[in-house]
């Protein structure tokens, strides 16, 4: 397993979305749970209350709207979230509109902020 995902159990693994480095998506992607990308996405990516985590090699060019976004990718649109990280060497070209917003030394946000409310 790739460095994004962590210490992730075995089990919660197998019952993550996974859309892997080398798939490229055309279109709006809806889910429930978990997901992880880390290929290429052109489109909008939506969830209630899931958690997505965008992969070192993702590129998504579109707006990415979940309960927790984990940011270690490229994103060009808003990413809307209850909690949002960015990564060291994730990039972010677009507005966040989150509660909760964590920033490592490294990641790149060119856009605007709206935390808390």
């Amino acid at each position: 397993m790739t460095d994004f995902l962590g210490n992730l159990s075995r089990s919660m693994v197998s019952s993550t979305n996974v859309l892997a480095n080398g798939i490229e998506i055309k279109g709006s992607i809806k889910f429930t749970n978990d997901m992880v990308i880390d290929g290429k996405v052109e489109g909008e990516i939506t969830s209630e209350n899931g958690r997505i985590t965008i992969g070192e090699n993702a590129d998504v060019k579109g707006d990415v709207k979940a309960g927790e976004v984990k940011l270690f990718g490229k994103v060009t649109g808003t990413i809307t979230s209850g909690r949002c990280e960015l990564k060291t060497n994730s990039k972010l070209d677009g507005d966040i509109k989150t509660k909760m917003l964590s920033m490592e030394e490294g990641a790149v946000l060119s856009g605007r902020t709206d935390i808390g409310g």
